[in-house]
């Protein structure tokens, strides 16, 4: 059987979660309560309505559908491997669907930020490089840094393991999660995340935050 670097990268996987009202379900569930922590998360960051926000990975709006009523018109911005998706969740989980224009609901599927603005000033990648191998977030903050001069704060997470040795085999994490080194859902080492930090021109560090699943936050800032 063909092992895919995740779940969501195997054929047909949205098409057949869409066809079943799964676009909840497929996000992670805790749909409600990991909204409201996402979106303490930001106010705790500093995000004023005024500000320009990517949602990346944002997948059925989980976080959008709190987001885009909280920010002035205009200002949410989300991308997603899935563009079916976010549509979906354009369609069924947001209060006010004219309040966002589907022209800012970006398909990507390789952290390249097509027809994103400049103007970003803050970004959140929830629960996405925990499903991805660790040169996924090498690109991914080399484009951020490289596309979003106005960046202020960027927010990530990821799992952890303890130490090179342990990270070899499985890593039951705090929320009852077992993480891996080589496949869905990943973990990495500190040391990786400062190196990776450090040489794609962002500063930061880990938070003190418990959130679900065991999940590590990150808050950075363009060196």
């Amino acid at each position: 059987m063909t092992q895919h670097i995740s779940p969501y990268h195997a054929p047909d996987f949205y098409r057949d979660a869409l066809a079943k009202g799964r676009h909840r379900d497929i996000v992670g569930g805790r749909w409600e309560e990991t909204g409201r922590i996402q979106m303490q998360l930001l106010h705790d960051a500093g995000l004023q309505p005024q500000h320009h926000f990517l949602d990346i990975g944002a997948g059925s709006l989980r976080l959008g559908c709190k987001a885009v009523p909280y920010l002035d018109p205009g200002h949410y911005w989300a991308t997603d491997l899935s563009g079916a998706l976010m549509r979906q969740g354009h369609a069924t989980e947001l209060e006010d669907p004219a309040r966002l224009s589907p022209d800012h609901l970006i398909e990507d599927a390789d952290f390249s930020f097509p027809g994103l603005p400049d103007t970003i000033t803050h970004a959140l990648a929830f629960a996405v490089f925990t499903h991805l191998p660790m040169n996924h977030l090498r690109r991914a903050l080399t484009q951020i840094h490289a596309r979003f001069p106005a960046l202020q704060c960027l927010l990530l997470t990821v799992f952890l393991a303890p130490d090179a040795q342990s990270a070899l085999k499985p890593v039951k994490q705090p929320d009852g999660v077992v993480t891996h080194d080589t496949r869905a859902p990943y973990h990495m080492l500190a040391e990786d995340m400062a190196h990776l930090i450090r040489t794609t021109g962002f500063t930061g560090a880990a938070q003190s935050q418990r959130l679900p699943r065991g999940q590590i936050l990150y808050q950075l800032a363009r060196a």
